[in-house]
């Protein structure tokens, strides 16, 4: 059997038992690949006058926008291989893509897998700092960067070869010139499956970002388990709302609708409106969506039921959903948003799959090709503890290590597991309900509070837009949960305010996890939009003695009348 009928084979199988869980978890295995590349051996040849649309790009919702098929993507992208190629790029060679949601992005993307090189995805919102790391940390000997963003650039004192998007700069090699190169393109030699494909940095949400080692079938082949969770099938209109650069991007707008033979749909907006995005969703017939929560919280603050959607599946990743969102958009449209947990360093791990019960705060299921355990410090087997990956059943979704980190790998798969950093609880049912990262769970009077659980409940409240609880320093119970809250428009941070939050806290949550502090504040988060614990729980543990109340900040004794 060749790599490519086993790849087919394995697709198949999930496409075809896509609401048979039972059946699909027992039945997949993935492929045993040698010499794999899948934008030669899978994309061009389901490409070959294929005509159906691969690519839909909207930068204005009153026009129809971009419209490729596979067959002129596959076209497109032979003729940048070849141009890449002809201005030296070759395999191997590091190339940092630093592109917005623009058709050139997947045309490199699909290039650089022909040519065998090496692509470092770069969202546009890092500084020139940030650019200068990646560059000397990733090894970059090329850059593919769009016009606006070249400055940033400028100060670089390493020697690279520069490709621009847009308009042409000296210095800068047009890339629009790839337009000119052959269509017919051979491949220089045999890719191994086992090559490396990608190099993505971490959001850094607890630490230093680290850059994650993702090979030609870690997440070409890894992503049919995210194909499976999202419930892809052939010609859905998939929008996954997520900015390039981060690996959830490839996860939704790349690998896994393109695995389905689906059509990735984009719409460029300069600013976030719910409206715009809701007006897009029926007007374009979406019929699957994948959204962070954060966009899933500001959509549930329109009338959904106003829209007449044709979505059939919605999921969300990148953060635990909280069950009062599922709940409001299940309400208005009938349909459950499916949670899933996976990684940059992996594809879909865990996730509610179509047509299985949805157990509310639960994060599903066990994904096909993924066996799940939980331990202890110990590595011991527990029903509430790290998500953990056994390696002598290794998961063909899983990253190679962190490039140029021994370290790092060795500590995040050690002793006969990868280790998620991710705290989880097994219900008796098979479902798994998410805790926290492990550096955010923490005890108070000796009870581990689940800053997710606290969360939850709080953002229930009308007035709460985002939550995120970390231990504050207390005499008598060693840490009490405190809550750093932003709030929703039309309503006023103040006294009154506080007094009504601790109030439903005290409604809502057993005495040994009722907030006990509370702060009015914007909430720190990384570049990709997650929140930082980290720093709120450093600013609480950094804190001096005096002043005993910071600005916008409210204890639960300060309101006796509650007691």
């Amino acid at each position: 059997m060749t790599a490519a009928k086993a790849f087919f084979d394995a697709r198949d199988l999930l496409l075809r038992h896509r609401t048979d869980y039972d059946r699909a978890y027992r039945e997949f295995a993935w492929p045993a690949l040698d010499e794999f590349n899948w934008a030669l051996d899978y994309f061009d040849v389901i490409a070959r006058d294929n005509h159906n649309p691969a690519l839909w790009i909207v930068d204005d919702p009153a026009s129809d926008g971009l419209r490729l098929s596979y067959a002129q993507m596959s076209e497109r992208s032979a003729r940048m291989a070849n141009f890449l190629r002809d201005a030296g790029v070759g395999r191997g060679d590091h190339v940092l893509l630093m592109l917005p949601n623009r058709v050139e992005l997947w045309d490199v993307m699909l290039a650089a897998m022909k040519l065998g090189a090496i692509v470092l995805p770069a969202t546009t919102q890092l500084s020139a700092d940030d650019v200068r790391d990646r560059v000397q940390i990733g090894g970059a000997k090329f850059v593919v960067v769009d016009s606006a963003e070249l400055a940033k650039f400028d100060t670089l004192d390493v020697p690279l070869t520069r490709f621009s998007v847009g308009a042409p700069r000296d210095g800068w090699i047009d890339l629009a010139a790839a337009a000119q190169a052959s269509p017919q393109f051979t491949p220089d030699g045999v890719t191994r499956a086992t090559d490396t494909l990608l190099l993505y940095f971490t959001s850094g949400t607890t630490s230093k970002p680290k850059l994650v080692e993702h090979t030609h079938q870690s997440y070409p082949v890894g992503h049919l388990s995210t194909m499976y969770w999202i419930g892809l099938q052939p010609n859905d209109i998939h929008w996954n709302i997520s900015s390039p650069g981060w690996a959830k991007h490839a996860w939704s707008c790349f690998f896994a609708p393109w695995n389905a033979q689906a059509c990735v749909f984009v719409f460029n907006f300069a600013r976030f409106v719910p409206k715009d995005t809701l007006n897009v969703l029926a007007r374009f017939n979406v019929t699957t969506l994948c959204a962070p929560p954060t966009v899933w919280r500001m959509l549930v603050q329109e009338h959904l039921a106003d829209y007449p959607v044709k979505l059939r599946e919605i999921v969300g990743a990148g953060e635990p959903l909280n069950p009062e969102i599922i709940e409001r958009v299940k309400h208005a449209w009938g349909i459950t948003i499916r949670d899933g947990f996976g990684q940059t360093e992996t594809t879909c791990q865990i996730g509610n799959s179509p047509g299985q019960p949805v157990v509310a705060g639960s994060m599903g299921r066990p994904l096909p090709g993924y066996r799940i355990e939980l331990v202890d410090a110990d590595d011991q087997p527990v029903t509430e503890g790290e998500i953990a990956l056994p390696l002598n059943e290794r998961p063909l979704g899983l990253m190679t290590g962190y490039a140029n980190n021994a370290n790092a790998t060795a500590q995040a798969m050690r002793n006969g597991f990868y280790r998620t950093s991710d705290v989880a609880l097994r219900r008796d049912d098979g479902y798994y309900v998410y805790v926290g990262r492990a550096d955010d769970v923490f005890k108070s009077s000796d009870y581990r509070l689940s800053p997710f659980e606290l969360e939850s409940v709080l953002i229930e409240h009308e007035a709460i837009g985002e939550a995120a609880v970390v231990p504050s320093a207390d005499a008598l119970r060693l840490s009490v949960p405190k809550a750093f809250v932003t709030v929703r428009q039309g309503y006023e941070a103040g006294p009154e305010l506080a007094r009504a939050v601790f109030a439903f806290s005290r409604e809502k949550l057993a005495p040994y996890k009722r907030i006990r502090r509370l702060q009015f504040s914007e909430l720190p988060k990384t570049i990709s939009g997650k929140i930082r614990r980290v720093e709120l729980r450093r600013r609480e543990m950094e804190r001096e003695a005096e002043p005993a109340r910071l600005p916008g900040e409210y204890w639960e004794e300060d309101f006796p009348e509650l007691r």
